[in-house]
């Protein structure tokens, strides 16, 4: 005879049952109503209206990428999440980083991206092309640069690369680190920003 601490009848579909339990329990400890998946979806929708034009009143008016410096437009902003269309340049890392209490997610919408991400032993490297999306729970810790073409595997240009991405609760601060040479994380500095992944520069 099962015993359930949950108190299910005998015959109940335990394995059912127990993974809305936990996804409750882990539902209440975040910070925000938006799980890893709603923001997937809101990151791929976003991508989605602006090749559709959407948004193109928030694009550079000349039609001109920046080349020197990475660009941003909010998309939408609201108590619960902010959405961001951010331009990448080659050779400008975000620095590694957290969202502090803020969950997020990207999708590629052009180019490539190459993101740098504490496993709590080392930074382990992925290339994220056109199409690809990833998420972020609390405590991620990564820094984001345009992938070179070579690494991608990318044979056209990569101007512009862009990705859009999600923030819930939208951001209010965000900590940098820095790897230190016995194999640890050690974090540098924390400041307030709504800013998506770090200054623009």
């Amino acid at each position: 005879m099962r015993s359930s601490v949950f108190s299910l009848p005998v015959d109940a579909p335990v394995s059912r049952l127990l993974p809305e339990v936990t996804e409750r329990a882990t539902a209440s400890a975040l910070p925000t109503r938006l799980r890893p998946a709603d923001l997937l979806r809101l990151t791929d929708e976003g991508a989605q209206d602006v090749l559709e034009g959407r948004y193109d009143h928030l694009l550079p008016e000349d039609g001109l990428w920046p080349t020197e410096n990475r660009w941003a437009a909010r998309l939408v902003a609201d108590d619960e999440v902010d959405i961001w269309l951010i331009s990448w340049v080659e050779g400008k890392y975000t620095e590694l980083h957290d969202h502090a209490g803020s969950l997020g997610a990207l999708t590629v919408l052009s180019g490539a991206l190459s993101e740098y991400r504490w496993n709590g032993r080392e930074l382990r490297r992925r290339t994220l092309t056109a199409g690809d999306q990833a998420s972020f729970p609390l405590g991620w810790v990564h820094d984001v640069v345009r992938a070179p073409a070579a690494e991608a595997g990318i044979t056209g240009p990569l101007n512009p690369t862009l990705s859009v991405h999600a923030y819930s609760p939208p951001l209010t601060a965000m900590s940098y680190y820095e790897v230190t040479g016995h194999g640890t994380l050690r974090r540098t500095r924390s400041v307030l920003t709504d800013q998506p992944e770090g200054e623009l520069e």
